[in-house]
C-alpha cells in the first residue's frame, strides 16, 4: 500500500512538475536537448501498448483532424492582422497532435484509451504533413529559401520523430517480441515521462520569459491566447465526441496537446517568444486535468462513477 506521500505525489504529478519547473529553470532548461527523445520514448510507449487490431479509425477522428488542421488556420487568420506573434503562438497550440500522455489520462477518467491511440497516430500523421507545408507561407525560415525547400527540410526533421515511432513499434513487435513485451509492461511510464518533460518545458517558457522579453503585453496575449484556443478544443472535442459516444477521448484528443513538440518547433521554426505559446497551454492543460482527475477521484470516492466502466 502507497503511503500518504506516494499517494499526495501520484495524484499531483503534473503540478508540482510544472512548479519544478518554473522554480528550477536554470537548471532544468539545459536539458531541453532530451526533446526529441522523449517524443520518440513517449510515442514508442503508446504505440506499444495497443494492438494492431485496436487502431480502429471513425469518423470522429476524421472531424477531429480537420478542426485540429483547419482550426489552427483558421486561427492564425483571425489573428494575424492584430499581431502575428500572438497569432504564431495560438496556430503552434492549434496545430500540434495529441499528447501521448492523453491515453493515460483518458483511461483514468473513464474514457476510450483505444480510441484516443488511434488520433494519436492520425493526428501525428496529420501534423507530419500539415507543418512543414504551413510553416513556410507563416514563417518562412529564409526570405532567400524557395517554399519547396523549406518544406523539405522540415519535413525531414518533423515526419521522422512523429511517424518513426509507430514503424518501430511494427517493427519490435513483429521480430522482437521479447523487447517489445518489456516495453509494454510498463503502463504508466508514458505518464511520468510526460511529467519529466513538463519540467523541461516549464524551464523553457520561463528562461525565454526572462531572457527574451517583448514589451510585456505581448507575452501575456500569447498566454491568454493559449488559454483560449486550450479551453475552446477541449469544449468542442467533448462536443464532437457526445455525438458519437466518445466524449472523454474526443475532448483529450483535441485538447491535450503535445506541447513537447510543441515548444520545439516553436524555437526551431518560429520566433523563440511564440514558444510561450506553447508553454502556457502546458499551464493550461494539465489545469483542465488536474481538475478532471480530482473530480473523477471524488465522483468514485462518492459512489457515482464505476471506474471499472468505460466509455467504448
Amino acid at each position: 500500500m502507497l503511503s500518504p506521500l506516494l499517494v499526495f505525489l501520484k495524484n499531483w504529478t503534473l503540478p508540482l512538475a510544472m512548479l519544478a519547473g518554473g522554480i528550477g529553470f536554470p537548471i532544468f532548461r539545459n536539458l531541453s536537448f532530451l526533446t526529441p527523445y522523449l517524443i520518440f520514448t513517449m510515442l514508442l510507449l503508446t504505440f506499444c501498448k495497443v494492438p494492431l487490431e485496436d487502431l480502429k479509425f471513425r469518423p470522429v477522428h476524421i472531424w477531429l483532424l480537420v478542426i485540429q488542421i483547419g482550426g489552427a488556420i483558421a486561427v492564425y487568420s483571425v489573428l494575424s492582422p492584430l499581431n502575428v506573434l500572438v497569432a504564431e503562438g495560438a496556430f503552434i497550440c492549434v496545430i500540434a497532435p495529441t499528447a501521448t500522455a492523453a491515453a493515460v489520462i483518458t483511461d483514468k477518467l473513464g474514457g476510450s484509451a483505444g480510441s484516443l491511440i488511434s488520433y494519436t497516430l492520425l493526428a501525428n500523421l496529420g501534423t507530419a504533413i500539415a507543418a512543414p507545408a504551413l510553416f513556410p507561407l507563416i514563417h518562412p525560415l529564409s526570405h532567400e529559401m524557395s517554399f519547396s525547400m523549406a518544406f523539405l527540410i522540415i519535413l525531414q526533421k518533423v515526419f521522422p520523430l512523429l511517424i518513426c515511432p509507430f514503424i518501430a513499434a511494427i517493427l519490435l513487435r513483429r521480430f522482437t517480441p521479447g523487447i517489445h513485451k518489456i516495453l509494454t509492461s510498463y503502463n504508466e511510464t508514458a505518464f511520468y515521462l510526460w511529467a519529466v518533460a513538463l519540467i523541461v518545458v516549464m524551464a523553457q517558457t520561463v528562461n525565454t520569459l526572462v531572457n527574451e522579453p517583448e514589451d510585456g503585453w505581448t507575452e501575456i496575449w500569447i498566454a491568454l491566447a493559449a488559454g483560449a484556443v486550450c479551453c475552446l478544443q477541449f469544449y468542442i472535442g467533448k462536443r464532437i465526441g457526445s455525438r458519437y459516444r466518445e466524449r472523454i477521448s474526443g475532448g483529450q484528443s483535441l485538447g491535450q496537446k503535445n506541447t513537447i513538440l510543441a515548444i520545439w518547433m516553436a524555437h526551431v521554426y518560429m520566433s523563440p517568444i511564440t514558444a510561450i505559446g506553447a508553454g502556457s497551454y502546458v499551464v493550461w492543460q494539465n489545469i483542465i486535468n488536474s481538475w478532471q482527475l480530482w473530480k473523477q477521484r471524488k465522483n468514485i470516492k462518492a459512489g457515482l462513477v464505476d471506474p471499472a466502466k468505460k466509455e467504448v
